[in-house]
């Protein structure tokens, strides 16, 4: 059984790439052999696992948009059961491209197809933004996680994304279901904070995971390392909130996690 999970939000600086990351290294570390796709012009994901995007020869564009195969532009990582399938900028331009390609929406799923039983789970880091690639993100996934931030403004803008959603599980991907709503960024010591996560819990109640990720140095810093926060510092609270993340995940899709 293979998942694909699209993180997803319209808004920048929520921790999509964070969290596509690091949810992704841990699956990794529970054994569970992981893909992540950066479907992110700026690349963030591919970089944070330790590549460089200027270097990346074979990107998801290619595969979009020049049929390219997968198995030509996955890459391994330096994390045991961890693979990337990179960006480079090239990608900004896939959207231009890809408007009058033929089942355009549909790229990112056939793309995927030859690759998906190699996987237990793909994660899918989309783009800050509702466009071309993000609805192709969101047409191959099975389901969608949303990450908010703990801040003023958390819920702005996350009407319009669940619109685009129903629109594509309309239209283009029946099955779509909503993974659940990611509290990110979190802050113990700020009442903004718990105002924002009693505000998230009362709209959304059961989507909500329980698992709240909090603002944390080794998070902030793992990046610039080129590796997920598990490797980076495995006792970190940053580490442990996603690894709970992804049992919490297993759990909620009945997967045994003897990995």
């Amino acid at each position: 059984m293979s998942k694909v999970i699209a993180i997803a939000n319209q808004k920048g600086g929520v921790g999509k790439t964070t969290s596509a990351i690091n949810l992704a290294a841990s699956l990794a570390a529970l054994e569970y052999k992981t893909l992540v796709v950066d479907a992110d012009p700026q690349a963030n994901s591919t970089s944070g696992v330790g590549l460089n995007p200027k270097e990346v020869e074979v990107s998801v564009y290619e595969c979009m948009v020049d049929d390219i195969p997968v198995k030509d532009a996955i890459t391994e990582t330096e994390i045991d059961y961890l693979h990337i399938l990179p960006s480079h900028i090239d990608l900004v331009g896939a959207e231009v491209e890809m408007v009058s390609i033929d089942r355009r929406e549909e790229r990112m799923r056939d793309a995927l197809k030859a690759v998906k039983d190699d996987y237990d789970f793909i994660i899918i880091d989309c783009s800050p933004s509702l466009g071309l690639i993000t609805i192709n993100a969101l047409t191959a996934a099975d389901s969608v996680m949303i990450p908010v931030q703990c801040e003023y403004f958390a819920l702005e803008g996350l009407g319009k994304l669940l619109n685009t959603i129903k629109i594509i599980q309309t239209r283009l991907n029946k099955e779509l279901k909503i993974e659940g709503i990611l509290l990110t960024m979190y802050d113990v010591r700020l009442r903004l904070s718990n105002q924002v996560v009693e505000e998230v819990k009362t709209h959304f109640k059961s989507i909500v995971f329980d698992t709240i990720i909090p603002r944390n140095i080794k998070l902030s810093e793992s990046p610039s390392f080129g590796v997920p926060a598990i490797a980076h510092d495995a006792e970190s609270k940053g580490a442990i909130s996603y690894l709970n993340l992804a049992k919490e995940i297993l759990d909620k899709n009945n997967i045994s996690q003897e990995g």
